[in-house]
């Protein structure tokens, strides 16, 4: 045997009929230039591409400067993110550059209860520039950051500390809030049901000792999803990622997606449920 690095590719892409699937599974040091080579790859492979998904599901977040580079990949200008402290001064703004690499081709952005931190970025600076149609479920809620402080030169270790916060252009916390879907889609008629009874079990607000959006700021109680499949729904398909798509051919018309749902209707859009709040926690 002989022992190598395995490098793992955090970018893939293929094209489905006249649009581009971008799946991001980490954040890391070459997800900004995976990216890129996806994209020109897909607009190759078919230059008469339509629209992209961008699919964030599951993806436990990663480098900071990752997400910036990500978020950039679909912006012309504003503001992605900003990170701030506990003093008024103490602020860092994070803006995007000219040019985007889809040129402007409308994007769907797809999350759920496992999309954290560096995707809840992306997801939300996105979303408030309206440059994204976000799809799915409310994403975990952290938005918090860590400094970490060596401890004699590192000699004794390492000291973790809570620092700042992270909020999307809009000025609203990512902490404990997490990214609200612009179409609350669940993955399966059980999903909707475990996800409506208790968002707090998949979210940073479980915890009781997390560290607090922000002043005024709260997570909303339990989202309940608009629509899932039905029973005779082929379980081997995604029915997310496929109501993703309808968005994309409907031109971002959520109105007229919510009239017809492609499944079973669940609630009506924008539902929400009174959450008895972080008596549970993912681990119990």
């Amino acid at each position: 045997l002989t022992r190598e690095v395995i490098r793992i590719e955090s970018v893939t892409g293929r094209v489905e009929g006249e649009f581009g699937y971008l799946r991001i599974s980490t954040f890391n040091e070459n997800t900004g230039r995976e990216l890129t080579d996806t994209i020109t790859r897909l607009k190759r492979e078919n230059p008469a591409l339509k629209g992209f998904v961008l699919d964030l599901r599951n993806n436990g977040g990663g480098l900071l400067d990752a997400a910036i580079s990500v978020s950039d990949a679909f912006l012309e200008r504003g503001e992605i993110v900003s990170q701030r402290g506990r003093k008024p001064d103490q602020i860092m703004r994070y803006a995007a550059r000219p040019g985007d690499l889809t040129n402007g081709l409308p994007l769907v952005v797809l999350i759920n209860y496992g999309s954290a931190s560096a995707s809840e970025i992306v997801a939300g600076a996105l979303k408030d520039h309206g440059r994204a149609t976000v799809v799915g479920l409310t994403s975990f809620g952290k938005g918090s950051v860590q400094t970490v402080i060596p401890l004699r030169n590192g000699a004794d270790g390492a000291l973790s500390i809570t620092t700042a916060r992270y909020f999307t252009p809009s000025g609203a916390s990512i902490q404990k809030i997490g990214i609200e879907p612009d179409l609350e889609v669940a993955r399966s008629e059980a999903e909707a049901r475990i996800v409506s009874r208790s968002s707090f079990i998949y979210s940073e607000a479980a915890y009781a000792t997390a560290l607090d959006a922000s002043i005024g700021a709260e997570r909303k109680g339990s989202h309940v999803p608009h629509e899932a499949p039905g029973e005779a729904y082929d379980k081997d398909k995604d029915y997310q990622l496929e109501r993703a798509f309808d968005v994309l051919r409907a031109g971002g018309n959520l109105a007229q997606l919510a009239a017809a749902p492609e499944g079973i209707v669940i609630s009506a859009p924008g539902t929400v449920l009174a959450d008895a709040g972080p008596t549970e926690t993912p681990d119990e």
